[in-house]
């Protein structure tokens, strides 16, 4: 992929995790996004743990990498494995005979697999992922894949960051009045959108070590006095 290429493509992904953000069309996009980009690189996925910690798969350009990623799971190895758990980045330049995964590397080898590279990213302390790459040929990644490819991974985090926040302002917005009330006054008062207004709040409360009701409370109740 020539350079003008590949700055539109990073603009397109880019533009796509500002918020509001659909998270499963956004990882679609960067799964596949690494296939056009990066040449040798057949397949590509999304693992992200889970709080209990299973690892799941999202957005698998195919089959195979679905696939992949599910055998590492069921057999507690592979560069994604490692990635995920402890890993920053895991390369694999020929799975089938790669000492360090004897078993997942043959079954690997059996899907037509021949080279992995896997990157880990994390949303929060408790929440990580990987994005795996994967060649049907040998010794498919160099650093210009392993810079290009790490980039991916950033933005796959930002998107998962999101994706949660989205989560937890909606269990806000449901549970608490007066935070959505809150985000309501930020929005207003500053012109920002829900997300950003919720970001707001949570900074607040980080940074002052309060709990997030309170600082929603204490803003309503300040806005109240204002309005008098």
């Amino acid at each position: 992929m020539e350079l003008p290429e590949l700055a539109e493509l990073m603009t397109t992904v880019a533009d796509s995790l500002r918020v509001p953000v659909d998270v499963d069309q956004t990882r679609a996009l960067i799964t596949a996004s690494v296939v056009d980009t990066i040449p040798g690189v057949t397949h590509a996925s999304i693992s992200v743990t889970s709080k209990d910690g299973t690892i799941e798969t999202f957005a698998p350009t195919d089959i195979v990498a679905a696939t992949a990623d599910q055998l590492q799971y069921e057999l507690g190895e592979g560069p994604c494995i490692d990635a995920v758990l402890t890993e920053p980045v895991v390369q694999v330049d020929d799975l089938t005979n790669d000492p360090r995964w004897p078993v997942y590397g043959p079954k690997a080898g059996a899907l037509g697999l021949c080279s992995q590279l896997s990157f880990q990213f994390r949303a929060d302390p408790q929440v990580r992922g990987a994005l795996d790459l994967y060649a049907d040929e040998p010794d498919v990644f160099d650093v210009e894949a392993r810079h290009i490819g790490g980039m991916f991974a950033d933005w796959a985090a930002v998107l998962l960051g999101w994706g949660r926040q989205e989560s937890q302002l909606s269990e806000a917005l449901e549970s608490r009045a007066s935070i959505g009330t809150a985000i309501g006054i930020l929005m207003e008062r500053y012109g920002l959108d829900q997300q950003r207004a919720f970001a707001f709040l949570a900074r607040i409360s980080q940074t002052g070590n309060i709990k997030l009701r309170d600082v929603a409370t204490n803003l309503v109740a300040e806005a109240a006095s204002k309005a008098r």
